[in-house]
């Protein structure tokens, strides 16, 4: 008897929770928020599922350009080889900090109506409130995890890649000293027009972001700033050798990270506003899926989207951040958008998936 109340319970919190989800839960649900979570984190860091979510983002994605679904993996891949040098390796590795600066301040930019060198100016000098060093550091960790399946596969299965949510205090910090670090140079970069307008900010964003010799400067800059900031010894960027020696990687987990941007990005929104607005992941994922959701929620999932990608580009080619659409989600497109947001919705009814299919393993 005791047994089918707990259960029952369990139904009908399910249901109030799922009618009424734009007022949040109760605090008594909180626990149900975190298991979800919870769920959430052990799919996170399966490899497994990362080849399935990979494999599900490739096919929506051709679908969304109008193109007939390919395999997502052949044979070949298995035992491909991709070429890249350390040097480039090195510099995608220490960008992911400024990728989330850029789309961060452009998404606060947005909100306060501010100009992209003041908001730089309060992260710079301690100055931003808390809501939006939180939302900073929800890119930080978006752009970082982004990163972690072109250098590896295994290393999503370490125990810092998890929902932002879990992290202890220092983790988050570290990533946050490396967007502080990027507003630091950055503004330096922008001092000369720090009276112009939003619209002209942004055209010089867009040059830097563009630039592969910035891009190099900026990378180096964090890599020094990140030592310093752990309190290591500071060695040179480029040791000799690295700008020649060449890198093996499997061409069958270069494509898993190709693919799987939008997972991480849904993953990170979905964390964040579940903990902002007290709602249960499932209940977001159910709307995201059914694309009800709010504007405003859909604005953000897109420039999570554009930043998890665009953390991707210099691991695939330095050269691919001069491309047109590396740019300022404030230039981006309608059709740009909609592209990320069907990847966003994609992976949020796949994960809706999974977590109900464990929902009824656990009964």
């Amino acid at each position: 008897m005791r047994k089918v109340n707990v259960e029952l319970y369990l139904f009908i919190m399910t249901i109030i929770v799922s009618c009424n989800s734009n007022s949040g839960v109760s605090a008594n649900s909180e626990q149900f928020i975190e298991n979800e979570l919870q769920k959430i984190d052990s799919l996170l860091r399966s490899t497994e599922y990362s080849y399935a979510m990979a494999k599900t983002q490739d096919s929506s994605y051709q679908v969304g350009v109008n193109q007939q679904p390919a395999e997502f993996l052949t044979a070949s891949d298995d035992t491909a080889i991709i070429r890249k040098t350390m040097l480039e390796e090195k510099v995608a590795i220490n960008l992911a900090g400024f990728y989330a600066l850029e789309c961060g301040i452009g998404l606060l930019s947005n909100q306060t109506k501010k100009k992209p060198t003041e908001i730089l100016s309060a992260i710079v000098n301690d100055q931003l409130d808390s809501a939006s060093v939180q939302l900073l550091n929800r890119f930080a960790n978006a752009t970082w995890k982004a990163g972690q399946p072109f250098r590896s596969l295994e290393r999503i299965t370490r125990p810092n890649f998890r929902v932002y949510n879990f992290l202890p205090a220092d983790e988050i910090r570290k990533d946050y000293d490396q967007v502080k670090s990027a507003a630091t140079k950055l503004l330096s970069s922008m001092q000369d027009i720090s009276d112009s307008g939003v619209n002209e900010q942004m055209e010089r964003i867009r040059s830097l972001l563009q630039n592969e010799k910035y891009a190099f400067e900026m990378a180096e800059f964090l890599d020094s700033s990140y030592t310093a900031n752990v309190h290591q010894p500071i060695k040179p960027f480029i040791s000799s050798g690295v700008d020649t020696t060449i890198i093996m990687k499997s061409a069958k987990e270069q494509k898993v990270a190709t693919s799987i941007a939008g997972f991480y990005a849904l993953e990170c929104g979905v964390a964040y506003l579940a903990e902002k607005n007290k709602q249960m992941p499932s209940v977001l994922l159910r709307s995201i899926a059914d694309n009800t959701n709010s504007q405003e929620d859909k604005m953000l999932f897109a420039r999570l989207a554009n930043a998890t990608w665009k953390a991707g580009q210099p691991f695939r080619g330095l050269s691919r951040i001069t491309r047109e659409t590396f740019t300022p989600f404030y230039f981006l497109k309608e059709e740009d958008i909609e592209k990320d947001l069907v990847q966003i919705r994609s992976a949020a009814k796949r994960l809706l998936s999974a977590l109900e299919n464990l929902k009824k393993l656990s009964q």
